[in-house]
């Protein structure tokens, strides 16, 4: 009988791996440079991305809903267009998003890490990365549960940020006009361009599709799991946004590497060995989330014939698939060490909103077959359109961007 994945993860547990995946991924790495490209319009540029990731993420529950299964989008893609090569194209490039993302957190540790000692950037990421790869080998309830201790550190972090600056907000009347963008052509390019980086913070809740085999009662509880991770980092995201902007000098905060440990510094005038060390733990788990991620998807292509059946054999002790791993583990590890963090996140939003555009408009043809299959969640029809079209609006505005930017 063959080895096969253990449906072990709670509603609990599931969320708590979403959480981990998107807070990980952005806000504390990222303010930064939004507010470089958005300046005083970055909580704009962070509620536009918010905006943008909303749509999608009631498509991928409905579609979680319906096909519970791993390598989510590659299995959706195929129900909707039965295309073989565009299904395993659309999975491809979900794994490689996983290993851009992963790569552009741990570009982000490397800043972070750098407050309490200095080593090269080469050695650090190669420790955080093997050192991943080994707990992601470990198996999916420990992973998990690794991820969830480090999510609640994570939620600490930002609430306890949003607590000491708390008083910034008493200059927000003041302050409002001067975050509301005039109708110029050049400011808003500006505030989209920063939605568009500002989106990779947002990013993960479609990796949580990839574990749903690994997932109790995932027609309920995947849905929910996601649709519960949009709204609170979204939440969470605009006040962190929000503070940060109130309480630091915009030529400070533009550009930096560890925009929440400045500002706790700039803030309190103490040492920021607490927030940094949380800041740590973040960067971590969202680089794991994404180690676990994209090994699920090349374990459900090659389950599905797709690609090679050696990345699909589930080791029987840890019942984890370790040569898809490796593989993501080792790809990670060279995209880290030859890319900048920008680049990386910027290159990441790119070939997720394409992936977007693709899940909406599956979603649509899927809705059109069979509108309403029993014990799904529902979503209406224009959803998956509006999705689809702000993904691909953001994706011709970035290319665009690119263009006059040569």
């Amino acid at each position: 009988m063959p080895v096969t994945l253990k449906r072990s993860l709670s509603p609990l547990l599931i969320t708590f791996y979403g959480l981990g995946t998107i807070l990980g991924a952005g806000i504390y790495v990222l303010v930064g440079e939004v507010a470089a490209t958005a300046g005083p319009y970055t909580p704009l540029a962070f509620l536009i991305a918010s905006f943008i990731a909303g749509f999608s993420a009631f498509s991928f529950a409905e579609l979680s809903s319906r096909f519970p299964k791993s390598a989510g989008e590659a299995l959706y893609t195929q129900e909707a267009f039965g295309h073989r090569l565009l299904s395993t194209t659309v999975g491809v490039m979900v794994i490689s998003i996983g290993v851009i993302s992963a790569a552009t957190i741990s570009r982000g540790f490397t800043g972070y890490l750098r407050v309490f000692v200095d080593v090269p950037d080469w050695l650090a990421l190669c420790s955080l990365i093997i050192s991943l790869g080994l707990i992601a080998s470990w198996g999916i309830s420990e992973s998990v549960t690794t991820i969830s201790l480090m999510t609640a550190i994570e939620l600490f972090g930002l609430l306890y940020i949003v607590w000491i600056c708390g008083d910034a907000f008493a200059e927000l009347p003041a302050r409002l006009p001067e975050m509301i963008p005039p109708w110029e052509a050049t400011t808003w390019v500006a505030i989209f361009s920063g939605a568009f980086l500002a989106f990779y913070a947002y990013i993960g809740f479609e990796d949580m599709v990839n574990v749903a085999e690994e997932v109790r009662n995932p027609q309920k509880n995947m849905p929910l799991a996601i649709i519960s991770c949009l709204v609170i980092t979204s939440l969470l995201y605009m006040a962190v946004a929000l503070v940060t902007l109130l309480s630091l000098p915009l030529e400070e905060l533009a550009g930096s590497h560890a925009p929440l440990a400045l500002l706790y510094q700039h803030k309190t005038g103490s040492a920021p060995t607490l927030i940094t060390a949380i800041s740590l733990f973040a960067v971590s788990n969202g680089a794991l989330v994404q180690i676990i991620m994209g090994a699920r998807v090349l374990y459900g292509l090659s389950s599905q014939g797709w690609l090679p059946e050696p990345l699909g054999r589930i080791n029987p002790r840890t019942r984890t698939p370790l040569r898809a791993t490796f593989l993501l583990t080792t790809l990670i590890l060279i995209m880290a060490l030859w890319l900048p963090l920008v680049t990386l996140a910027r290159l990441t939003s790119l070939v997720t909103l394409t992936v977007f555009a693709c899940i909406n408009m599956a979603l649509i043809v899927i809705k059109g077959r069979t509108p309403r299959p029993e014990n799904c969640l529902i979503v209406p029809i224009w959803i998956p359109w509006i999705g689809f079209f702000i993904s691909v609006v953001m994706i011709l505005l970035e290319l665009t961007r690119q263009f006059f930017s040569m």
